[in-house]
């Protein structure tokens, strides 16, 4: 496989973390929900309205995140180091959710954090499957 048919797939990987990143599900209380990209649009709009009011690590790193894998996405050819930074990011709120709905056993949450840690185990192999190519292309 060619390495710039590598780079698409791993453009497609960033583009699906971006997309899933925003359809994590949180529900508390009786009849309290959000999907993670309302929950965004209101912290951007405090942002600038209230910042100390947004101003928490569950708040900032998935949007720092989020910014860091959207720029990442048109780069030429993307960093891997900042890939997995921007994938912690956003990693520590999913699974942190995962973690709230297998406690709670709530399947929706459960439900709506997978496809973002699926693509997330998907980039790590894919990278593996990069040094393979890379050792192969040497010999």
């Amino acid at each position: 496989m060619s390495k710039s048919l590598f780079n698409m797939k791993l453009k497609i990987f960033i583009f699906c973390l971006i997309l899933f990143s925003l359809f994590g599900y949180l529900q508390w209380g009786d009849n309290n929900h959000i999907f993670l990209f309302q929950a965004e649009i209101e912290i951007i709009q405090k942002l600038f309205q209230d910042p100390g009011s947004v101003i928490h690590p569950l708040t900032l790193l998935p949007l720092i995140g989020q910014v860091l894998l959207l720029i990442l996405l048109f780069q030429k050819k993307p960093s891997k180091l900042l890939i997995f930074i921007g994938m912690g990011g956003i990693g520590l709120l999913f699974l942190l959710m995962l973690f709230v709905g297998l406690i709670g056993l709530n399947i929706k949450i459960i439900l709506s954090t997978l496809p973002f840690l699926i693509i997330c185990v998907l980039i790590i192999r894919y990278f593996r499957g990069l040094k393979h190519l890379d050792s192969q292309m040497l010999k």
